[in-house]
């Protein structure tokens, strides 16, 4: 069951199993394209960080929790965009580094039905085309953690974005 009650940046044992598993990109880029990390960045790298992003000096990175990132710098992240609601009934985000990003899945445990269907972030957030390619050591993780029931990466995905379709458009209204 995933754990995430607070407001902290207490590290879910989900993501902490996930930051164990050696993602493979492929020889051609046809693998997953993920780095996790083994704990949230810090308040004050990820404003750095959003600050960067956007133009935008006035803002803060309390909105998010980051944890992975692919290999040119685009960050995975938990949105904390449902208030009141904890870490693990928030979005999952993917933030690229040339500007590009989109929802991955709508909480968490969804995100790690989405990472045993072979979708990293990035896959999930920009590429509608990819096909799943399924992981035995992901699909055991979410068999563990997940509170949601196993469904289609892409079913997943089409949900959260339409759910959090002014994600894009929110985020270039903080940009500077």
């Amino acid at each position: 069951m995933i754990e995430t009650t607070g407001d902290d940046r207490r590290f879910p044992p989900a993501l902490a199993d996930v930051a164990r598993v050696e993602f493979d990109y492929g020889d051609d880029g046809e693998g997953v394209d993920f780095e996790p990390y083994g704990a949230f960045d810090s308040a004050e790298v990820t404003t750095h960080w959003l600050r960067r992003w956007t133009g935008n000096h006035e803002l803060d990175g309390d909105a998010y929790r980051i944890f992975g990132q692919d290999g040119a710098g685009g960050l995975a992240a938990v949105w904390r965009v449902r208030p009141g609601r904890p870490l693990g009934e928030q979005p999952i985000v993917f933030m690229g580094s040339e500007g590009e990003c989109g929802v991955v899945a709508g909480n968490l445990s969804d995100f790690l039905w989405v990472l045993a269907d072979g979708f990293g972030p990035k896959e999930a957030a920009l590429y509608e085309d990819r096909e799943a390619r399924p992981d035995a050591a992901l699909a055991e993780i979410a068999e563990r953690h997940a509170t949601t029931a196993r469904r289609a990466a892409r079913e997943i995905i089409t949900e959260a974005q339409a759910e959090f379709a002014t994600f894009h458009q929110d985020l270039d209204a903080l940009c500077r």
